[in-house]
Order: C-alpha cells, then sequence, then structure tokens
C-alpha cells in the first residue's frame, strides 16, 4: 500500500513496508531533495518560518555575545534571530551555505545587533579555535555557546553507512562540540549558558539514521556530564531534544516522497517551523533558567512524552 498525502490539508499516512495507516496529518511540504554535504535554506520548498512576528522581547540577553553554530538556517537560524531581538550580538559559524549566512545576518542587523559570520568546518580543531579568536577580538567575551549545527544522512541498515559517513558524522556532531566548547570555556564566566542540539532519535531510535544517533546519544552524555563538571561555577549546559521541524536537514537527508510525511508521528499530527522552537533557546540562555543545568529539554508535538 502505498503513501496517500496531500500537501496543504488533512490526509492520511501509509506505511510502505508495512501497508499500516498510521495517524491522520498535516504533510510537512512537497516531495523534495537536496544532494550536498549540507542543506540550503533558500531553495526550500516551502521555506521556513523562522521569525515570529508576535514574539515580544524582553531584553532577556541585553549585551550578552552568542555563538550560534549552524546559525546561517534552520533552528540556528531561529535562535540567532530570536536572540538578537532579546538584545545579543551574534557569531554564526556555517558550512559554506553563503546565501543563507548573508541572508541571517541581514536580518540580525536589522534588529540593531552585531552579527559576525565565519565560513568553515567544525570539525577542524584550527577552525573552532578561529571562531573563539575572532569573538574575543569583535566582541571581547563569550556569554552564550549554542552547539547547534549536525548532519544527518539516510541509510536503510548499518551496512550501507560506509566509514567515510560514519567518521564525518561523528566528527562534525561530536568532535566539533568538544573542540568549540573547550576553546571557549576559557572565557566563560559565572551565568554564562552551554546549549547543545541533540534529538528526538536518541530517545527512539530511528532505524534509518544509525549514525546520526549514535551522535545524538553522545551529546547527552557530554551535556549531563560537563553540566556536573561546570555546576559549581555557575556555567549551566542544558540540551535540546526536537521533534520534526522544517529545516534544511530534511531535505538533504530523506529521499523525496519521505518529505510529506514527516511528524506524522508527533500526537499533533504535524511537523514544526524553527520559530516555536526559538522560545526554548531563549529559556536556556537566559537568567530565567538560572536554576536549570544538565537537562534535556523535549519540544516535540508529543511523539515522546515523559
Amino acid at each position: 500500500m502505498k503513501n496517500e498525502y496531500t500537501f496543504g490539508r488533512d490526509t492520511y499516512i501509509y506505511d510502505n513496508k508495512n501497508g499500516v495507516k498510521i495517524s491522520s496529518y498535516t504533510p510537512m511540504a512537497p516531495p523534495q531533495k537536496q544532494d550536498g554535504i549540507v542543506g540550503v535554506e533558500c531553495i526550500m520548498n516551502p521555506r521556513p518560518i523562522f521569525d515570529d512576528p508576535n514574539y515580544k522581547a524582553s531584553g532577556k540577553l541585553e549585551g550578552k555575545v552568542a555563538i550560534i553554530t549552524g546559525g546561517d538556517s534552520g533552528l540556528g537560524r531561529a535562535a540567532a534571530i530570536a536572540f538578537a531581538k532579546e538584545g545579543a550580538d551574534i557569531v554564526i559559524p556555517y558550512y559554506n551555505e553563503h546565501i543563507d549566512a548573508n541572508e541571517t545576518k541581514q536580518i540580525i542587523e536589522s534588529y540593531n545587533r552585531s552579527c559576525l559570520i565565519l565560513s568553515g568546518d567544525i570539525s577542524d580543531k584550527s577552525f573552532c579555535e578561529k571562531i573563539v579568536k575572532e569573538a574575543i577580538k569583535r566582541f571581547g567575551k563569550i556569554d552564550i555557546l549554542v552547539n547547534n549545527a549536525g548532519v544527518q544522512y539516510q541509510s536503510d541498515s548499518l551496512e550501507e553507512i560506509s566509514d567515510e559517513q560514519f567518521d564525518w558524522t561523528l566528527k562534525v556532531n561530536l568532535y566539533g562540540m568538544f573542540y568549540l566548547t573547550k576553546e571557549c570555556l576559557p572565557y566563560l564566566k559565572s551565568g554564562a549558558s552551554i546549549i547543545n542540539l541533540t534529538s528526538i532519535t536518541t530517545f527512539e531510535g530511528e532505524p534509518q539514521l544509525i549514525d546520526y544517533v549514535t551522535t545524538k546519544g553522545g551529546i547527552v552524555g557530554f551535556t549531563r556530564s560537563l553540566a556536573r563538571s561546570l555546576a559549581l561555577k555557575n556555567i549551566r549546559v542544558n540540551a535540546i531534544a526536537p521533534g520534526v521541524f522544517w529545516t534544511p536537514l530534511q531535505p538533504n537527508c530523506w529521499v523525496a516522497d519521505k518529505i510529506p510525511t514527516l511528524g506524522a508521528n508527533a500526537a499533533v499530527g504535524h511537523g514544526a517551523m524553527p520559530y516555536q522552537l526559538a522560545p526554548t533557546y531563549v529559556f536556556l540562555a537566559s537568567d530565567d533558567s538560572s536554576y536549570m543545568t544538565g537537562q534535556i529539554i523535549h519540544v516535540n508535538g508529543g511523539e515522546i512524552m515523559g
């Protein structure tokens, strides 16, 4: 039984393999696929909604400086713009999505905040050193680190994952986080916040993302251990485990026909847009979460509960 979907209205999804009706849901987007090392936001259809015009900022991050890896697009872009609205200046390390990065920079500057964009590979320790060096040179301090960047690739079995793919996924998702966090630590003072991005897949075990899930599980452990290590320095370390959000990660990973079905397993029957996660980043970056560390916040539309 094939999948049945209609873009733009509620419909039904069927599991191709088992022929079982799963649920009524709202399709995320039309079928589409991007071929590249990383995804690009400017060619997505539809474009993700990353800025909530009804969001009321209150200066929660006034005068702060935040590094947000992968802040050029997707969830990182939504966080960067929300941080800017709250008064923070932003440093965005990104891979090679130059159009996305420059667009995000312009939006941040439209909110009268400064934005430094740096292109490179966070799995390269020397680039992580450069990020911190340039951030200190430009702004003189670092208050918030958001380890947001990551890659994922669909593989139907463990045998399909090449050594090169496994190595690259671990180096971007884990090594990059380790390198950059280590470089930032000497500059993080009492009250600083580190926010790591894990995933719902860590808790449900997505069979087509074995290498990706391995890294996201590692991020949970890294978050909890580092939180205990830095607690007495009053540096908070927390993580967010998103469900399905419409970001470049999705068309860059999945086969085209899977795109409309993403988010179908959520209790609310659909995926989400990046702006819906932005307030969670703000909460963890601000003093609102001053008594929270080592925690994993789930934002997934009810797909995983508890």
